[in-house]
């Protein structure tokens, strides 16, 4: 007998189709962003080119949904079996081998995607998406799996268009980088280096779905781990912070770096985050702000690879934390319960941090003093992710999600780390305690951050 189980029972379909319409409005905005000679271009080299996306996410909705999940027929298979699946590859060799050199044109891509916006809304309206009898379907899962495809996309997208010259690209109308102002730096309202202590303690890691309607494979089941006593930056590390190790050499000194880290930094010559530059002749830094270089913000957290992250951390006398050790700082609290979020248990109907497309950039570290956890740490979720030392992994009991059987599994190579938080192109849905982001450690295009514990 089929029975409605608990995930349509607590989001109604009124709801879930106004967050699928929100969505799609916001992936075509972000595409018209572009001036249309990027179409066919890759903005970053190992990725596919733009054309690509705007055909992947309505057809692995399609996939996903439709053909898979409720075994109904699609739209067009040829586009169905171009656009099916969009990891990065391994190496330019393997992308270019992956390309196709026969990409339909713009009125086709986006006739599909209307075709697959109407098939999936329509699903949502009708359909029965909560089925035992249909393992793509028990808890709605297909439905939670292409809501959340699409809203890392859309985060996905914008590092990519970060890397498109300005004049290749539109800011959206009352766009300013610097909305903040002149910066309060070097004489801020708090101490930027302060630390405070964490006691000793136990955390739940991943996801609980008897009170979240959904979660990724790499987030089940939920287990709790202990977690000793440690010290944490209250904010998380500036680029004036940053600014003072780039100037102490310490790019060249082979102390504060790996082997493997300082082959890197040879072979593609790095001295400095991936987000600055530097003027020859005045020898002033800049940022590169998603639609504008701005004279570099001191007081914005500095977006760096975990290679990077960690050798600053050695030398100032830490590391990075666990994905334990976020998760006691960010949702513990001295009593030993729990908190939903740093803040508290609400996310509420305003983003209360810099997340969700607030904004494109990000903001002064602090600037949401309201909104620290319990141990009084700020910026914890929004921002930029944070990177951890934690190497991606499943956890145990693991077991592949019937809707992206491949989602997490191909990433279990001991290759990519651990992130947590949330960056300013972050959906609210993806704010969830126990969801895990990752990414190797020295790819360069991540709006990542960090702090230090000891």
């Amino acid at each position: 007998m089929k029975t409605e189980l608990s995930a349509l029972a607590k989001v109604d379909r009124a709801e879930v189709l106004t967050r699928f319409h929100l969505l799609r409005a916001r992936t075509r905005a972000m595409f018209d962003l572009l001036d249309e000679r990027m179409y066919y271009e890759r903005p970053i080299a190992l990725r596919n080119p733009v054309v690509f996306y705007e055909g992947h996410i309505p057809a692995f909705a399609m996939n996903t949904l439709i053909k898979r999940g409720l075994g109904q027929q699609g739209i067009d298979e040829r586009l169905e079996v171009i656009f099916a699946r969009g990891i990065d590859p391994e190496d330019e060799r393997t992308a270019v081998a992956r390309g196709n050199p026969a990409w339909p044109d713009r009125d086709t891509v986006r006739a599909y995607a209307a075709a697959a916006d109407a098939r999936i809304a329509e699903a949502i309206r009708s359909a029965d998406l909560n089925r035992d009898d249909r393992p793509l379907l028990r808890g709605a899962q297909a439905l939670w799996t292409i809501l959340e495809h699409e809203e890392m996309h859309q985060e996905t997208l914008a590092y990519m268009w970060h890397q498109v010259p300005y004049e290749l690209k539109r800011a959206p109308e009352g766009y300013r980088a610097l909305d903040h102002g002149a910066s309060a730096f070097p004489d801020p309202p708090y101490d930027l280096d302060a630390r405070v202590e964490v006691p000793r303690g136990s955390v739940t890691l991943g996801t609980d779905l008897s009170t979240e309607p959904f979660g990724w494979d790499n987030e089940l089941p939920c287990q709790r781990v202990s977690v000793g006593a440690f010290t944490i930056d209250v904010h998380n590390v500036t680029n004036a912070q940053f600014l003072e190790f780039v100037e102490a050499g310490g790019y060249e000194d082979r102390r504060w770096w790996s082997d493997e880290d300082l082959a890197w930094l040879a072979e593609d010559g790095v001295r400095h985050p991936p987000f600055w530059e530097r003027e020859q002749d005045s020898g002033a830094w800049y940022q590169r702000a998603m639609f504008e270089r701005v004279p570099l913000p001191p007081d914005w957290p500095v977006y760096v690879t975990a290679a990077e992250a960690a050798a600053y951390a050695r030398w100032r006398g830490g590391r990075l934390p666990t994905e334990a050790e976020f998760h006691r700082a960010a949702y513990g609290t001295p009593s030993g319960e729990e908190r939903r979020f740093p803040w508290g248990e609400t996310f509420g109907d305003e983003p209360p941090a810099n997340l969700d497309f607030r904004r494109w950039d990000p903001e002064p570290v602090g600037a949401h003093p309201s909104r620290t956890s319990a141990f009084g740490v700020h910026d914890l979720v929004g921002n930029g992710w944070e990177w951890t030392s934690t190497v991606f992994e499943p956890f145990r009991g693991f077991a592949p999600m019937p809707s992206y059987p491949e989602y997490s599994a191909d990433f279990f190579d001991g290759q990519h780390l651990v992130m947590k938080g949330a960056s300013p192109v972050t959906a609210r849905a993806l704010t969830r305690r126990g969801f895990r982001n990752w990414f190797r450690p020295r790819y360069p295009y991540v709006y990542a951050t960090f702090r230090c514990v000891r």
